[in-house]
């Protein structure tokens, strides 16, 4: 038998010596704790709150509790008190909180307990209880049922099923269950005598027959955790059923992947290594595909058509626009007369096929001469004018200027002889 008590005291109990085996330091807060026996397990698990208020979760080893198994598994910090509920045939335990709407389930492992899922509701519990194995309904693959009580005005049940669409018996969520038969009498307890109750097949209850009884024995208890429950569950007198070897083969090999060795963690240049070895996977070869795509191609290029310079000249010729650079410099013309001009394209007729080709060529040549110079010209005198036009602004200013001061100057002696002639000095005036 294991307590919690308000002394932050764990405590296991021998019935018969009426005194505490083991007494250990539990949750150090002030708020309730409580304890819940695993089964054939020799393990406890205990929930409870810290120092700073926060709910814990604690697995404990009963023949050497004192300190509990990995330490304690923060919850939450929700104030209500964690209710733990141990079910023995799939290995689980379930955390009701009182005054929450949600249930927690954990798997037990390896002396571990892994977060499975989570039951919430709006409506709060005030106290909860869970119906034995023997009573949920198998045919529904229902493996729990809980009852909780909402607001001190109804019970609600919740049921919690294994989604699978398998019409037949599943025997590894049902193995043999506790029944109704005591393992032994009063009088056989107090002579000293031990025992465990005797278990019945669940399969019998779902054919609708009468559950066949499955004995359990004890025997000694070896120092590993996971053979606990290895014993009990391993004769099957009155029927071969496959349930107790797959039940008993399940906690065996608990403690072997807790030693497992590990090495030691990667450095910094090793995970630099590794990631620089991923990053290349998804490198882009552009070059590569580039080259290939232009070997392989189908596609010929088509190159640019070549600009012929003189059916371009005649074009410009027709609609009067000025020649291209290209063709002012083939004409040299210093000193913007025709004349050079004239004289440079005399010899162009012996090559021209045509003779219309040099009469044009003094018109293009005395063009490009006269245009830079009419150009300039305007230019300079647009400039002249703008010039003329603020030196006439200026000129007028400077006449209101003195015209203006001429005024001043009248009014100026006006005041004067207004002070003489009224006889006001310097000192009333300031006065004044």
């Amino acid at each position: 038998m294991v307590t919690t008590c308000r002394d932050k005291k764990l405590r296991i109990w021998d019935a018969r010596q009426q005194k505490p085996v083991h007494e250990v330091a539990g949750h150090a807060g002030a708020k309730n704790s409580r304890a819940v026996w695993m089964g054939e397990h020799d393990r406890v698990a205990t929930t409870g709150f810290s120092r700073m208020s926060d709910r814990q979760l604690g697995l404990w080893d009963i023949r050497a509790p004192r300190e509990p198994m990995g330490g304690f598994q923060i919850l939450d910090s929700i104030s209500g008190v964690c209710m733990p509920f141990w079910d023995d045939g799939t290995q689980m335990l379930y955390l009701a909180g009182k005054g929450d709407g949600n249930i927690r389930y954990y798997e037990y492992e390896h002396d571990k307990f892994e977060y499975l899922s989570e039951y919430k509701s709006a409506d709060p519990q005030r106290g909860i209880a869970f119906l034995p194995k023997r009573g949920v309904n198998i045919h529904a693959n229902e493996v729990m049922r809980a009852f909780k009580t909402v607001g001190d005005t109804y019970i609600e049940p919740v049921s919690f099923v294994v989604p699978r669409r398998a019409e037949v018996f599943q025997n590894d969520i049902y193995p043999p269950t506790v029944g109704t038969k005591p393992a032994m009498s009063a009088s056989d307890w107090f002579a000293g005598h031990e025992g465990l109750p005797p278990k019945i097949s669940l399969e019998d209850v779902y054919d609708g027959q009468e559950p066949t009884e499955i004995q359990s024995e004890v025997v000694s208890r070896p120092s590993t955790s996971g053979a606990a429950a290895a014993p009990t569950q391993a004769p099957a007198p009155t029927k071969t059923e496959p349930e107790p070897t797959k039940t008993a083969s399940a906690p065996a090999p608990a403690p072997a992947p807790v030693n497992v060795s590990r090495g030691p963690p990667p450095s910094m240049k090793d995970n630099k290594e590794s990631m620089a070895a991923m990053a290349s996977k998804f490198a882009d070869n552009d070059d590569e595909d580039s080259s290939s795509d232009d070997e392989t191609s189908s596609f010929e290029e088509i190159p640019k058509p070549v600009e012929r310079p003189i059916a371009s000249r005649q074009l410009e010729q027709q609609r009067g626009a000025e020649p291209s650079p290209p063709q002012r410099k083939e004409l040299p013309a210093p000193f913007g007369t025709g004349a050079p001009a004239a004289a440079a394209a005399a010899p162009s007729p012996a090559a021209a096929p045509t003779p219309k080709e040099p009469t044009a060529a003094p018109e293009q040549a005395n063009g490009p001469a006269r245009a830079p110079s009419s150009a300039a010209a305007g230019a300079a005198a647009g400039i002249r004018d703008y010039l003329q036009d603020i030196k006439a602004t200026l000129e007028q200013q400077k006449q209101q200027m003195a015209a203006q001061m001429e005024q001043i100057a009248a009014l100026v002696a006006e005041v004067g002889a207004l002070k003489e002639t009224l006889g006001v000095t310097e000192d009333e005036e300031r006065a004044a």
